[in-house]
């Protein structure tokens, strides 16, 4: 093996109390001198291995000489002993191998230091007496933050309009999502008779629009990501007229399940746009609040799709068909094609107010950021360092999100197939177990879905305000134990009681949903925000796609007597099971899980505050997005500056 050289070169102590070495090796003949490796540890860390090993596994920075990242080799991660003897006593180190990866000035100072909450960091799991410390770090992670319950009133006058209005435009693209998902569900039965078919094979409309809505989660999250929230939200929509046409002009369950399957890319396309329009130029203060009532877009899409299957055939006869209340699918020629046909319109509206409101204010600032760094690298390093500016930015961002943040994606969609579980495993099938089981009529039937999701509703928007102040995971935690013990009074009843059941079970289900969409972006690395957050959601959704169908076909498992001949089944105990399932996983996957910690929250909140402050005073959003370059440019300018040397020394291997 040739002969390197291993240099430590400026071990020093930093103003904020840091302390830098920088490792790098000598072209002799196998070594690349482009290699190195540069990283950052807290002076306390010394003392504790697992301290060391965290931070200088997770540390990226400029290496010499090109200012390359370096990512500690695994051969070096096992010698931390070694480094801590060197940097101290100038000891020697054994060769180890340092791969270089792309320049430090890609990465986004912001991004570092959100990359991954309370300790769940990629690598955390490499080390067993890690693993023990992030676990016995749950339970008192969950300490409600100090912060004042303020009343919501005084929250919500902090919103001006363009914060109103983008909020309401991203509220009523999620909430017409659901609604065309739900349609599927309200309408089953006739569906079924319809094409002459069993209830279990209509159900597979609702999965393989499941299965499918992480391939729109990822396409439409990416377009979002790279060149706005406002296009891609558009497009989604007009997808969605198109498609909503088509369900009601099937003529076959092949023809239906193929219209669903494109249905379900256009829908798993929205929701990260959606969030992302109505929440991330919100204060800070709000994002809980505001979070809670956003997610019940999709209670709110349930409700109206139980409304409008009782209610009317056309918009222009809606007053008169609800005062008579006259049903809509039960009674019209064209029974449940209405309900899909009636769906296609108000999208159209809701495009046209999209269409007249500006991109978020936070991407502006973001893109700014991304074409200011860029002019910063070509003086740097000659316009070969950058060639096609926008793209490779936007790539760039990206890339580095998703090597910091694996593990927490992964952790995600975990996390997202339980929440997912939960609502499909509480709503699609509910109705069916009302009319088939219970044997009651549409009307009751809509009664109680109206109800429960009035429930959901109130719980959602209650349980994300209250999270602001509770902490996310301890308010979720509450919801899941709260839900999970009224199962059997959900089930049970054979009769009207189950509008209470519906009611507060749902208001749980809601709850535990209210803080997820403020949760994910807190998490998520702002690069990716739209794809984290429609991909991580819909692969959940993936996950648990088949929920419906599972009960369906279990369900079949355990016939009941038949009712004026038409076949029932035992859906009550089926659905009992498998929340009692969920609301367990939920709370087993919530209680290990990561959350902001108090400074963290602080932080972030401080740099949305600072952002609308800027706004409101009269900078331009171009100009914000250029000032924060430069000054991330200026710290990292001044920090070199301010060492002492505390050891160096050339070593030699043959």
């Amino acid at each position: 093996m040739e002969a390197c050289r291993m240099q430590l070169c400026s071990a020093s102590i930093a103003p904020d109390d840091r302390t830098v070495f920088s490792a790098s090796t000598e072209q002799h003949d196998d070594v690349n001198h482009e290699q190195g490796l540069q990283a950052a540890l807290s002076s306390e860390s010394w003392g504790n291995d697992d301290d060391l090993f965290y931070r200088t596994s997770q540390t990226n920075a400029a290496v010499n000489p090109h200012s390359h990242v370096g990512w500690l080799s695994p051969e070096l991660l096992l010698r931390r002993e070694a480094v801590k003897e060197a940097l101290h006593g100038g000891r020697r180190l054994s060769r180890v191998a340092v791969r270089a990866s792309r320049p430090t000035s890609y990465l986004n100072n912001k991004q570092q230091s959100f990359k991954m909450r309370n300790y769940m960091a990629a690598g955390w799991f490499y080390s067993p007496r890690q693993i023990a410390r992030y676990l016995l770090t749950r339970p008192t992670s969950l300490k409600p933050p100090r912060s004042r319950l303020e009343n919501p009133y005084t929250i919500l006058k902090e919103l001006d309009k363009h914060q109103w209005l983008m909020f309401l435009a991203g509220f009523l693209g999620w909430t017409w999502d659901a609604f065309d998902f739900f349609t599927v569900s309200l309408t089953i039965t006739e569906i079924a008779a319809d094409f002459d078919v069993e209830n279990s094979a209509v159900s597979w409309g609702l999965t393989v629009t499941l299965m499918l809505r992480s391939v729109g989660a990822l396409i439409f999250g990416t377009l979002s990501d790279r060149y706005g929230r406002k296009y891609p939200m558009i497009f989604n929509l007009a997808l969605f007229i198109i498609l909503e046409l088509a369900s009601g002009f099937c003529n076959t369950l092949p023809q239906f399940l193929g219209v669903r399957a494109l249905y379900g890319i256009a829908m798993g396309g929205l929701f990260g746009p959606a969030a992302a329009t109505a929440l991330e130029d919100l204060p800070y203060d709000a994002r809980g609040l505001l979070s809670g009532l956003f997610q019940q877009g999709y209670a709110a899409g349930y409700l109206l799709a139980s409304i409008f299957y009782r209610a009317v055939s056309s918009i222009m006869s809606f007053a008169r068909t609800w005062i008579d209340s006259r049903q809509l699918v039960p009674t019209t020629s064209h029974g449940w094609r209405s309900l899909f046909w009636f769906g296609a319109a108000p999208p159209v509206f809701i495009i046209a107010f999209r269409w007249w409101l500006p991109e978020t204010n936070t991407f502006q600032v973001m893109r700014a950021e991304r074409e200011a760094q860029l002019i910063a690298d070509k003086e740097r390093g000659g316009h070969s360092a950058i060639r096609a500016a926008g793209y490779k930015a936007w790539l760039r961002d990206s890339w580095v999100a998703i090597k910091l943040n694996w593990v927490l994606f992964v952790y995600l969609v975990i996390l997202m197939t339980g929440f997912n579980s939960c609502s499909h495993g509480s709503q699609d099938f509910y109705p069916t177990f009302l009319k088939n089981q219970v044997l009651l009529g549409p009307t009751d039937v809509t009664v109680i879905s109206v109800v429960g999701q009035i429930g959901a509703l109130i719980g959602g928007t209650t349980l994300g305000y209250v999270s602001t102040f509770f902490g996310r995971r301890l308010t979720m935690l509450t919801a899941c134990v709260c839900g999970g013990a009224l199962v059997p009074a959900y089930i049970i009843p054979r009769n009207m009681s189950l509008v209470a059941s519906a009611f507060f079970l749902q208001f749980f289900v809601g709850g535990v949903w209210g803080p997820i969409p403020i949760t994910l972006m807190e998490l998520v690395p702002e690069a990716l925000r739209t794809t984290a957050l429609g991909l991580t959601y819909q692969l959940g959704n993936l996950a648990s796609s088949a929920s419906a169908t599972i009960q369906a076909v279990i369900g079949e498992d355990y016939p009941l007597p038949p009712h004026n001949g038409v076949k029932r089944f035992d859906y009550g105990k089926v659905i009992g099971i498998f929340m009692g399932a969920v609301w367990a996983y939920q709370f087993l996957f919530l209680f290990l899980g990561p959350e902001m910690s108090e400074s963290e929250r602080a932080e972030y909140a401080e740099q949305a505050n600072e952002l609308e402050n800027l706004r409101k005073s009269g900078h331009r959003l171009k100009d914000i997005g250029i000032e924060r370059v430069k000054t991330r440019q200026a710290e990292q300018e001044m920090a070199p500056r301010s060492v002492d040397k505390v050891a160096g020394e050339h070593v030699e291997k043959a």
